[in-house]
C-alpha cells in the first residue's frame, strides 16, 4: 500500500510533495502517521510560549503548520502551488487568507456569532481555503482550539478521536463540513460542542 494513499476525503501529493518527505526511513503509513503525530506534539509545546501573539494572521497560520510539520516535510509552512480536488486556486491563497482573518476580527469586535461559532466558522473557512499540500485538517483544527481557547477559555470537541483516520466518526465530521459549505454550520457547531458531546455520551 502507498504510505500516501488518501481516502475519497483527503487531498492526495503530487509527485514533488512527496519526495519532500524528510524521513526517507519511513516505509509505512503507520510510521509515517506516528512521525507527524510527534512533530505535532512538539508544536504544542511551541504553543504554550506563543499564546499572546496575534493568532489571526497568515504569518501564524504558516508557522504553526511549519511547527506542526516541518520535522517531516519539507514544504511545512508554504503554501501549495498545484490545483486540488477541494481548495481555492493557488493563486487566490493569501488573499482568501487575508479576507478570512479580517472577517473573524469583524465577528470578534462586533459580536456577529457566539464565540463557539467565530471558532467553527474559521475552522471551516480554512479547510475550504486549503492553503497547504496537506495537513490542512489538522492545523485548521488546532487554530480554532486556540481562537476558542482565547474566546472562551477551552478548545472544541473533535469527538474524542483522530479524525485523520477513517472512522463513523470521520465521517459524520465530512458530513458536517459539507454541510457548511451550503452555508448549514448548524452540523459542525453541534459536533464540536463539548455540552452536546456529554448528553450524546448519557444516552
Amino acid at each position: 500500500m502507498d504510505i500516501f494513499e488518501a481516502d475519497d476525503n483527503s487531498t492526495p501529493l503530487t509527485a514533488e510533495e512527496k519526495d519532500g518527505l524528510k524521513l526517507k526511513w519511513i516505509t509505512l503509513r503507520s510510521e509515517l502517521n506516528e512521525a507527524e503525530a510527534r512533530n505535532i506534539a512538539q508544536a504544542q509545546l511551541w504553543l504554550a510560549s506563543n499564546r499572546k501573539k496575534e493568532i489571526c494572521s497568515a504569518t501564524f497560520l504558516r508557522n504553526l503548520h511549519k511547527k506542526m510539520f516541518g520535522d517531516v516535510w519539507v514544504w511545512a509552512g508554504e503554501y501549495r502551488t498545484s490545483e486540488r480536488n477541494i481548495g481555492v486556486a493557488p493563486y487566490q491563497i493569501p488573499v482568501k487568507l487575508m479576507q478570512l482573518f479580517d472577517d473573524v476580527k469583524f465577528w470578534i469586535e462586533n459580536k456577529i456569532y457566539s464565540n463557539h461559532e467565530i471558532a467553527v466558522r474559521l475552522h471551516h473557512r480554512l479547510v475550504q481555503i486549503h492553503p497547504f499540500p496537506n495537513g490542512n485538517g489538522r492545523v485548521s483544527r488546532l487554530m480554532a482550539d486556540i481562537l476558542s481557547q482565547k474566546l472562551e477559555g477551552k478548545s472544541l470537541y473533535w469527538g474524542n478521536t483522530n479524525l485523520v483516520d477513517i472512522s463513523d466518526v470521520r465521517s459524520k465530521y465530512i458530513a458536517a463540513l459539507r454541510k457548511a459549505d451550503a452555508g448549514d454550520y448548524s452540523d459542525l457547531i453541534a459536533f464540536t460542542d463539548y455540552s452536546n458531546s456529554l448528553r450524546t455520551s448519557s444516552t
